[in-house]
């Protein structure tokens, strides 16, 4: 039995040898978070289209007007101006998911 018969002969279902980037097949720096399962290269390309926004807070802008976006309305707490956003964040990259 030689050493390339033996060589990735078993299955690999878990661990880091059986997940790579849907984009571009990349092992390594995959981003699992939210299932994403992209590499973060790819992750950075792509943020913009899934729907993610970076964003920087100083501390005099850590109002309550601050982190609750314009489209939603100003009764709704930050909590659910934050369940909000994600539901929109999981549409768009489900959207995104499907066209690739």
């Amino acid at each position: 039995m030689s050493h390339e018969s033996v060589w990735y002969s078993r299955p690999r279902s878990y661990g880091k040898g059986s997940r790579s980037c849907r984009v571009c097949t990349h092992r390594a720096g995959l981003i699992r978070k939210y299932g994403l399962n992209i590499c973060r290269q790819c992750f950075r390309e792509k943020s913009t289209d899934i729907g993610f926004v970076k964003v920087c807070f100083d501390s005099e802008s850590l109002t309550r007007e601050a982190l609750i976006q314009p489209s939603a309305p100003m009764s709704l707490r930050t909590n659910e101006a934050r369940d909000l956003n994600l539901v929109h964040r999981r549409e768009r990259m489900r959207m995104w998911l499907e066209d690739l």
